[in-house]
């Protein structure tokens, strides 16, 4: 899953103009399974998006993208999930696992689309003083399997649904590492697996990269370990790299 952030403030790649995200993915190929167009960061103490900025900024890359790739809409917000939905998206990535705006489940349920719950404690702004974990798997996995009992109730297929341990979001390094390591763990929901490291900070407390882009080798690491526990989907930043050393990973993996 390659990320496309239409965003100005993106801890990663903000500041991207519409033509340049189109040429971005356009530049990516194959490498792409599917593509991640999100309007509004949710980075640690990010800045709310308004909804008429959030849409400005995402239906014109979505509608852009829709014919010739499988597009995700990361938003948190039933009406942006909504207008992506009719504009081509598939997949509606919610970081908040429809905590947010609970009516983003209903939306995906009335359009059948997939959708990835994510799991986050409060919101961006406040996620980071939520991060006291006994058991950060267990009490991640029974947090997202009440997610996913949400969805279902408000009437999301099962085989509609993904889940997201939340890599970073209301974690320290400890807890994303600890994830990571007993991923396989999470199997337990019964929904495929979306990890997330891409160039995430945790990388650098552990691998010593001094700027975002070098923590691209670290992202291989992670990514290559999640796919050997269970990983399903891997969202990343750097496709065509990430998807030569992910095909090592898997083919390995096939063979243990």
């Amino acid at each position: 899953m390659g990320v496309v952030n239409v965003t100005p403030d993106s801890f990663s790649d903000g500041g991207r103009s519409h033509d340049a995200s189109l040429q971005l993915v356009r530049s990516w190929g194959s490498s792409a399974d599917l593509v991640d167009v999100g309007g509004e960061s949710t980075r640690p103490h990010a800045t709310p998006v308004s909804l008429s900025d959030e849409l400005a900024r995402v239906l014109p890359v979505v509608r852009a993208l829709a014919a010739a790739f499988t597009v995700s809409i990361d938003t948190y917000k039933a009406e942006v999930a909504a207008q992506a939905i009719a504009a081509g998206a598939e997949i509606v990535n919610d970081v908040s696992g429809g905590l947010l705006d609970p009516e983003l489940l209903h939306v995906v349920a009335r359009t059948g689309t997939h959708v990835i719950l994510g799991h986050l404690r409060g919101t961006p702004a406040t996620m980071n003083d939520l991060s006291d974990y006994r058991d950060v798997v267990a009490e991640v996995r029974d947090e997202l399997g009440a997610r996913v009992a949400a969805a279902r109730v408000a009437g999301v297929a099962m085989d509609k649904i993904l889940v997201d341990p939340g890599i970073g979001f209301s974690k320290r390094a400890e807890h994303n590492i600890t994830l990571l390591a007993r991923l396989a763990e999470l199997r337990a929901l019964a929904c495929p697996l979306v990890v997330g490291v891409s160039r995430k900070r945790f990388l650098s407390e552990i691998g010593g990269a001094a700027t975002v882009e070098e923590r691209e080798e670290a992202t291989a690491a992670a990514n290559a370990i999640a796919v050997w526990n269970g990983a399903d989907v891997l969202r990343v930043h750097d496709v065509p790299g990430q998807a030569r050393a992910l095909r090592v990973a898997a083919a390995i993996t096939r063979h243990r």
